[in-house]
């Protein structure tokens, strides 16, 4: 991914972005960017559709060089909201920069772009998020589930989920 040897990253490693300029330079990708200032790393709040761009802006701009996802995780936030989110918690190594994005999905159709071609950790997060709350992740390379069985039904995770009396002809107890 990136184009410059990693040496002219750390050379501007005294160049302390602030939260604005980070969303400063995200805003040419998605507009009034909505934000989070609460959450810890504060939060730029971006579609589904823009996710993707903002991603290889924040992991290949010189400026920033996010090279890490920390995490990424699903939240439920319940039928009442009928949302879900999914959130990313990136770090730059270089700048010492935290920022986390987060994209609110439908919970019925709740489906977003893989970052694991940005970033090859995603890979597992993506997994296991798909796995426990049903997010589809488009153009994931390996959709196959992670900690549960094949063939097991619905998504744990998710608030309205109804536990399984049996599991292959044996009772499931809670």
């Amino acid at each position: 991914m990136l184009q410059k040897p990693l040496n002219v990253y750390w050379k501007k490693k005294n160049s302390m972005l602030d939260f604005q300029q980070l969303v400063g330079i995200v805003k040419p990708i998605i507009g009034e960017a909505g934000t989070d200032e609460k959450s810890t790393p504060k939060a730029i709040l971006v579609t589904a559709a823009d996710l993707k761009k903002v991603c290889i802006e924040l992991n290949q701009n010189p400026a920033t060089y996010f090279d890490m996802l920390s995490c990424l995780t699903g939240i439920d936030n319940g039928t009442q909201a009928n949302t879900m989110e999914v959130v990313y918690n990136l770090y730059s190594i270089p700048f010492n920069h935290h920022l986390m994005l987060k994209v609110t999905l439908p919970r019925e159709n709740p489906e977003v772009d893989s970052v694991s071609d940005i970033w090859r950790t995603a890979n597992w997060h993506e997994r296991e998020t798909a796995e426990m709350f049903g997010v589809k992740f488009n153009g994931h390379p390996d959709p196959r589930k992670l900690l549960l069985p094949a063939d097991w039904e619905g998504h744990p995770l998710r608030k309205d989920y109804q536990h399984q009396e049996k599991y292959r002809d044996v009772i499931v107890k809670y």
